[in-house]
């Protein structure tokens, strides 16, 4: 049995516009060769990467739910005599620090009507994600940990802050939720480069 095979026929391209066609013309391109496009024409940027209104509103998201964590952590008096919520602190001092100078740049971005495309930009805004946000999981995960040991297991929160903790705990993992979009968006934008 033999099977049938589709024919082919080929399809001429349709002739370009009138004015793309005197273009071409003028830069010496015949008909065939194709139409230059203008220089400088870019994508429309996702919402919630750097230099977006959405990517702003992300940054600040990420710096708030940082200082929160910080302020509501270092408001107890004995968070230093456990070593995940002084690692706690100095992952929101970071992320907070971090997200800040990055909200900062992402003002000026929106000022200047620029887009923040650039490789080398974008992957500085990827690895710095990548740690702060690995950092900042990573103690909130430490600091849940000691939380419920404290409360569940050991039955000592009378004589300890727990509602603080597990509030400032909260917040760091807000604040690593709103930098995960971030980071994601940073990576895709830089990974389809």
């Amino acid at each position: 049995m033999r099977p049938s095979r589709p024919a082919v026929h080929p399809v001429e391209a349709p002739p370009p516009p009138p004015a793309a066609a005197a273009q071409a013309q003028a830069q010496g391109q015949g008909e065939g060769e194709g139409v230059a496009h203008p220089r400088g024409v870019r994508m429309k940027d996702p919402p919630g990467a750097p230099g977006t209104p959405a990517g702003l509103g992300l940054r600040l998201a990420q710096a708030f739910f940082a200082a929160a964590a910080l302020a509501v952590m270092a408001s107890t008096n004995d968070f230093p005599s456990v070593s995940a919520f002084s690692y706690l602190v100095a992952a929101a001092i970071l992320q907070c620090l971090w997200s800040l100078s990055l909200a900062f740049v992402d003002i000026y971005a929106l000022l200047v009507k620029r887009s923040l495309r650039n490789a080398r930009a974008v992957c500085i805004f990827t690895i710095g994600d990548g740690i702060t946000g690995t950092l900042t999981l990573g103690a909130a995960c430490a600091s849940a940990g000691i939380t419920v040991l404290i409360g569940n297991d050991l039955n000592i929160c009378a004589e300890n802050h727990c509602a603080s903790f597990e509030t400032a705990t909260a917040m760091a993992f807000i604040s690593w939720f709103a930098l995960a979009p971030s980071c994601i968006l940073n990576f895709w934008s830089m990974a389809s480069r």
